[in-house]
């Protein structure tokens, strides 16, 4: 019998405090079991248990090395699960989340690629504007942007964006460019009421620097905000992903980018650790790359 196997009936036999349970769990006969064990005593030149008639007690030697038994058997079955979820065939249904412009504008592409490379997955996308628990919610991978707390999550880093304040050429055609935050007072303010809505705008690398707005308009989305900003009635503060394309078509441009706070880190979630399915392993491993691999996000 090998070491490994030896162990396995060590750790049994303790949790058993009997060779004969021992042996009706692994479905081996109880001399079978008495030779592992004496073999392994042999091996490691210590006594392990002390047997009498009527129970099997560990030795101090013996609680040591069972402790040390139990780490390294449940190392071994961590590796194994790894090497089977890296070469296995993803199959079963993959939940990712995000926000829901970050989710619409990039997570969901990634998304209907995955699932055309993968034919055996079922997709199903949350995007919100909330932070979701993904254990609780039974979400197998989120895409999240801001600082993390500290958990028991995997994340990678693939890149970051920052808040930005804007507005339409034409907004600018009747008032005056803010040349300092303090200025904003004076100008249209149109304001989200999502996950980054507050009137106290935070400037400077360690946003120690605010100003309290009063906007005029509040919208419950951030595609109505950046669409009154378009049309030129009034500044509003997004993140820099949101209005990429409209600033690419100039029909946005941002004011007072010297004063903005630092960017925010954009990283992929999991909550699995070494044994990591092969459906969220695939996925994370092509949103990673292919987060990583827009510029949009590496400039930011």
């Amino acid at each position: 019998m090998d070491r490994w196997q030896a162990m396995k009936v060590f750790v049994h036999v303790a949790d058993s405090r009997g060779f004969a349970e021992a042996a009706r769990r692994l479905h081996m006969s109880p001399p079978a079991i008495t030779r592992a064990i004496s073999a392994l005593e042999d091996q490691i030149g210590v006594r392990l248990l002390t047997r009498t008639t009527r129970s099997v007690k560990l030795t101090e030697a013996g609680r040591g090395y069972l402790d040390d038994c139990r780490r390294i058997l449940a190392d071994m079955a961590d590796a194994d699960a790894a090497a089977a979820g890296a070469h296995g065939n993803p199959t079963g249904t993959l939940t990712v989340t995000g926000s829901v412009l970050f989710g619409h504008m990039y997570v969901l592409p990634i998304l209907l690629d995955y699932l055309d490379r993968f034919p055996a997955v079922t997709g199903r996308s949350l995007f919100v504007d909330r932070l979701v628990n993904i254990v609780e919610e039974g979400i197998d991978v989120a895409v999240r942007i801001g600082h993390l707390p500290d958990s028991g999550l995997s994340a990678i880093r693939v890149g970051s964006v920052r808040r930005v304040i804007c507005g339409a050429p034409a907004y600018f055609e009747t008032h005056d460019v803010p040349r300092s935050p303090a200025d904003l007072i004076h100008h249209r303010i149109i304001c989200p009421t999502g996950a980054w809505a507050s009137p106290e705008w935070h400037f400077g690398p360690e946003g120690r620097t605010s100003v309290t707005v009063h906007p005029r308009l509040f919208c419950n989305t951030n595609e109505a905000a950046i669409a009154g900003a378009e049309q030129g009635w009034g500044l509003t503060r997004v993140l820099s992903y949101q209005v990429e394309p409209a600033l690419a078509a100039g029909r946005l441009v941002t004011i007072l980018d010297e004063h903005m706070e630092k960017p925010l880190p954009i990283h992929v979630v999991h909550a699995e650790g070494r044994r990591i399915a092969a459906k969220v392993r695939s996925f994370v491993d092509l949103a990673v790359d292919r987060l990583r691999a827009n510029p949009l996000f590496r400039t930011a």
